[in-house]
Formats: structure tokens, C-alpha cells, sequence
């Protein structure tokens, strides 16, 4: 293919070298005179492992070269947007060089194509923006002819610093946003012989890859050195903890608990967090993430219950299919459905509980006193199983998977222990 790429910043370039080492011609666009002349002479932009040897080879073979000028568009297949989105004072990112970049190539592409141009974005965007932004410059320039001139792609990268070649060649997924969810011939000719999991989705759901790959990982180094500097300060061994940590891939570096649904609590979570954040406290380790966990936890319980309670009429009828932690146990301690449940009947809500493993009458010791301190009516709420189908409900509270038991009809159903 021919590609032209826009922006031979760290991402552009070495895309622009990787691209041209799978047999592709390349022209790439920057606005800085001095980069492109470096890149023409073979001199990399920018200091990464092997992108020199991919330039030196790209240039050899004719394979790629660098212009401050828009090009000939007639004859490009795809066109790879890579320009920087920097921080704005507010923290936003600011799409100016984006938006500028977009109008350069909506004035440059002609609708007399045999294909669309694939214009493929790689910035980070904040999820919409290919709709709110994107899409309405190209429609400013194109009108009714935009889907003959252009198809539209978010296709963000998942490119490391010093392993920026390796990452291109070896990528962890390949993610690729489209209008409709559906497949780009151009887009599977980029990615042919590349061995990774493919996603197919709409605009926002690759947008919004990115900042959760991003932020999760800055979790990740965060919490490790929260709890390196409670090792040091208590002199625990924080290699070994950290080997002994890494080991378990069924729980710890695994999909386990990474998937949006209900907070956390039960007996062991809740506790074991406050516990070693009075220990960080007395070390003084100023764990600051450590500390915000059972914050956040209470907003996430605060907002199901908001907006459980946005769904239901004043006074309506609401089951609650799993009061318990977890289905098919009767712990009450610290379960974010009894905090729920508690919500809904102090705002005038009609609740009843299906969950047959719980009896008021077995519950002992401090699941007895949790169950009754925060819901003392318990008792009086839980229903059986045909009085939980039978309803009349206004709405149902999935909040384990107890709700898979129960035949409810065209009842109104959300549930709380998963995202769709």
C-alpha cells in the first residue's frame, strides 16, 4: 500500500519504519523542516531501538520519504494520523493539531477515488471525538460526498519506549474503531502477518482503550511503590514479596476483579485494606492510593444505588435478586448489596430480597451483627422464589448471579455486579 502518515513524532516515525519494513511505501508529513530533512538523510528523529536500521534500509529501497507539504492524495490508500494531543490547562487534551491535520486532508482528498481514502487516527482521543470532531470537519469540506472520499478509523497503538519496534511487530491486541463496528479491507492489509487479538468496535470503545490501558498501568506502578516503600520502611524484602506477588496468575495477574461491575467488600477485602493502611500510616509510607480504595469503593455503591433509584416511580416496587456478597453463601458482611438495600428502603422504596441461601436464623457472630445492625428488618424482606417471578416489580436488582435463577418476564432488570 501507499501510506502517508501526519506527524513523525515518536509514534509517526516509528510506524513510518515499521510500515516500510512490511514492503509499504510511506511519505510522512511534519511541519518541522529540520526533522523532515533529517529523516530524508537518514538520520532518525528521535533515539529508539532499531528505527535506524529500518530508515536506513526504507531509504534504500525508496521506500519512504518525509515532506512538510501535503501530498498527492490521488494514489494514497491509507492515511495514518499520528499528531500530538498535549495537555491543555485543564487537563484536557487539546485537539488543535488534530482538527488542523483533518481540514489539511478533507481539502486535499478528492471523492473521484475507485475507494475511499482510509484516514486512520492514532492519537489518544477522548471517546466522541471521531464523532463530534472528525466527522463534522470532513462533512464541512465533503457535505453529501464525505463516505466516497473517506472512510473513517480509530485505531489507537500500544507502542513502549525502547520496545516501540518490537510492540509494532508484536503488538498485545490491535484495536480498531470504526463507524459501524465493522471490518476495513485497509485496515486488515496493515495488520496482515501481525499475530495478536483483533477487536472490531465502534468509534468510542477504541477511543477510550488508550486511557484505560494508560491509567491502569500508572495504578499498577503507583501501588507497587506504595507498598515498596511499607516494605522498606518495615524492612520486608519487597523483591521477594514481589516475586511471591507475580506468581499467582489465576488471581493476581489475571482478567480477575478488572471487570466493571459492583464494589468490592465481604470479610476480607475491607478489612485487610484499612489494616495496612494504619500500618502505611504508622511507617509513614503516605500511601495516597492506598488510601483513596475504600473512598472510591463507597462512591461506586453510591452511584449504583443513584442509579437504581433514577429507574424506579416514588414508592415503587423493587426485588433485589442477591443480598449476600457473593451467590450461594450467606455472608453479609460488608456487601455492597446490603449497603443498597439500606439506601433504597431509607428513600421510600418497596423492597423485597430473593436469596434462599440466607436465613436470619442461621446467620452467627459478626455476620449476625452486620445483617442486623444495618438492615434489622431483614427477616421481613427476603420472598421465595414464586413470590420473586411472580412480582409485580417495578424494577429488579440483579446484584449477584442469584437473578439467573429466576424467570422474570419483560420486568425491567439492571444488574449491579456487571457492566454490559
Amino acid at each position: 500500500m501507499k501510506i502517508a502518515i501526519f506527524g513523525l513524532g515518536y509514534v509517526g516515525f516509528t510506524a513510518a519504519c515499521c510500515l516500510t519494513g512490511q514492503g509499504h511505501t510511506v511519505v510522512g508529513v511534519d511541519v518541522n523542516a529540520d526533522k523532515v530533512s533529517e529523516i530524508n538523510a537518514g538520520q532518525p528523529p528521535i533515539k529508539e531501538p532499531k528505527v535506524a536500521e529500518l530508515l536506513t534500509e526504507a531509504l534504500g529501497r525508496n521506500l519512504i520519504r518525509a515532506t512538510v507539504e501535503i501530498p498527492n492524495l490521488s494514489d494514497v490508500d491509507l492515511a495514518i494520523v499520528c499528531v500530538g494531543t498535549p495537555s491543555s490547562t485543564d487537563g484536557s487534551h487539546n485537539m488543535n493539531f488534530v482538527a488542523e491535520v483533518t481540514r489539511q486532508i478533507a481539502k486535499a482528498v478528492s471523492p473521484d477515488r475507485a475507494r475511499p481514502l482510509t484516514v486512520a487516527y492514532r492519537s489518544t482521543f477522548r471517546p466522541g471525538t471521531v464523532r463530534q470532531l472528525i466527522e463534522p470537519i470532513f462533512q464541512s469540506y465533503l457535505g453529501d460526498q464525505t463516505a466516497q472520499a473517506v472512510e473513517i478509523v480509530y485505531n489507537p497503538e500500544f507502542l513502549r519506549e525502547a520496545s516501540a519496534v518490537d510492540d509494532f511487530f508484536n503488538p498485545p491486541k490491535i484495536v480498531v474503531g470504526t463507524a459501524d463496528g465493522n471490518r476495513s479491507a485497509v485496515m486488515d492489509e496493515m495488520h496482515e502477518g501481525l499475530d495478536a487479538p483483533v477487536f472490531y468496535t465502534a468509534f468510542e470503545e477504541a477511543e477510550i482503550t488508550k486511557f484505560v490501558d494508560n491509567t491502569w498501568h500508572a495504578t499498577k506502578v503507583a501501588f507497587a511503590n506504595e507498598i515498596g516503600r511499607i516494605c522498606h520502611s518495615m524492612g520486608v524484602s519487597a523483591k521477594t514479596m514481589h516475586e511471591i506477588f507475580v506468581s499467582d496468575t489465576k488471581l493476581n495477574i489475571s482478567a480477575y476483579y478488572t471487570r466493571p461491575g459492583g464494589a468490592f467488600g465481604g470479610s476480607c477485602l475491607p478489612k485487610d485494606v484499612r489494616a495496612l493502611q494504619h500500618i502505611a500510616g504508622e511507617v509513614g509510607a503516605h500511601t495516597h492510593l492506598i488510601d483513596s480504595l475504600l473512598q472510591t469503593n463507597q462512591a461506586h455503591k453510591t452511584y449504583q444505588a443513584q442509579d437504581i433509584m433514577a429507574r424506579l416511580p416514588e414508592g415503587g416496587r423493587v426485588l433485589m435478586a442477591g443480598l449476600a456478597f457473593k451467590a450461594g453463601t450467606d455472608d453479609l458482611r460488608e456487601s455492597p448489596n446490603v449497603d443498597i438495600a439500606r439506601r433504597l428502603l431509607q428513600a421510600g422504596y418497596q423492597l423485597s430480597v430473593y436469596d434462599p441461601a440466607i436465613k436470619p436464623a442461621d446467620l452467627r457472630g459478626q455476620n449476625l451483627g452486620y445483617a442486623f445492625t444495618h438492615l434489622p428488618n431483614v427477616g421481613s424482606l427476603l420472598v421465595d422464589h414464586t413470590t420473586a417471578e411472580a412480582g409485580p416489580w417495578d424494577l429488579v436488582v440483579g446484584s449477584n448471579r442469584i437473578i439467573n435463577e429466576l424467570n422474570l418476564g419483560d420486568t425491567e432488570v439492571v444488574r449491579t455486579y456487571e457492566y454490559d
